[in-house]
């Protein structure tokens, strides 16, 4: 899924890597967190109770306690209150399209009804 993103900025060609992953911990893998590590991007994931205790159990083999930016992290109620938004359209939230490029075409046009709504004047 990272490898698909694409970061829109004013000027210029959309980027493929972003600064920072503020995710939950659900994406605290460590396959994800090497992933990060490895194309250099910033991760804000908290590590999971069951991770926490087998990397204590370890001991001093279980590796370094996982850090992430909490201000960050903080930030991903922006991109969850998106998330809410695009799903307000049913065909979306109950995933009635049949093939993956009409479920994105789907969420492009509810994007850009997002989108339009915001450009109004309130």
């Amino acid at each position: 899924m990272l490898e698909r993103i694409k970061i829109r900025v004013p000027i210029g060609r959309p980027r493929t890597r972003p600064d920072a992953v503020a995710a939950d911990r659900a994406y605290s893998s460590r396959d994800n967190r090497a992933y990060l590590r490895r194309r250099r991007i910033k991760a804000a994931i908290p590590e999971k109770a069951d991770q926490a205790a087998n990397r204590k159990k370890r001991g001093s083999h279980g590796g370094r306690p996982v850090t992430h930016d909490l201000d960050l992290y903080k930030q991903r109620n922006t991109a969850e209150r998106c998330i809410n938004r695009m799903k307000e359209w049913r065909g979306l939230a109950f995933r009635f399209d049949k093939t993956p490029e009409s479920y994105v075409a789907g969420l492009h046009l509810r994007g850009d009804v997002l989108w339009m709504r915001s450009l109004r004047p309130a």
